[in-house]
């Protein structure tokens, strides 16, 4: 899933064709998957109907496509090019860590990165929206190909997670559970 700056797999962005999504009941989801003409802003999410954000603003996704949707796009893709010989769990795990060492390598030597990086420029926040997002597919693969229903997992853990570290114990520090006494 290596990306450059010139498009997916050194295809430029006129070659690599827009697709709307899917919902897994097959009907077309509002949200453009491919960046269109490459003015898509991938850096922001929309905050009360506008697209750029200040620092201060609360981050947050856009609804759509959800993990399945994710998923199912992942699966449409891989089979179209009889990936799925390739793509068995120590396989993706493998790739994924790989994609996890590109992100970290355009953190590095920076030194403390501020939340929504102010100082990064425009192609340096592409990379890392790329980078990021071949991370999320081989995740998304991976729970699919040992059966984990992510959304769920994701709400079974923070379940435990307030369990583990109740506010009222936890707050305003970074200890691990085990070093708190009652």
């Amino acid at each position: 899933m290596a990306m450059n700056g010139d498009g997916v797999h050194g295809l430029d962005r006129e070659t690599v064709a827009p697709f709307e999504a899917k919902h897994t009941n097959g009907t077309p989801s509002k949200s453009k998957i491919a960046c269109e003409n490459g003015e898509a802003d991938i850096h922001a999410g929309k905050q009360n109907g506008t697209k750029r954000r200040t620092p201060t603003d609360t981050f947050s996704f856009t609804a759509e496509p959800t993990i399945e949707d994710i998923r199912r796009m992942q699966a449409e893709f891989t089979d179209e090019r009889d990936w799925n010989q390739f793509h068995q769990p120590r396989n993706l795990l493998l790739a994924m860590v790989g994609e996890v060492g590109e992100v970290s390598e355009l953190f590095q030597w920076r030194g403390e990165v501020t939340e929504g990086l102010p100082g990064w420029t425009d192609s340096e926040r592409e990379h890392l929206a790329h980078e990021l997002s071949d991370v999320l597919i081989y995740l998304v693969e991976l729970a699919e190909k040992c059966h984990i229903d992510l959304p769920q997992a994701v709400l079974c853990k923070m379940a435990l997670n307030r369990l583990k570290y109740p506010a009222s114990k936890v707050h305003g520090s970074s200890k691990k559970y085990t070093e708190y006494k009652d």
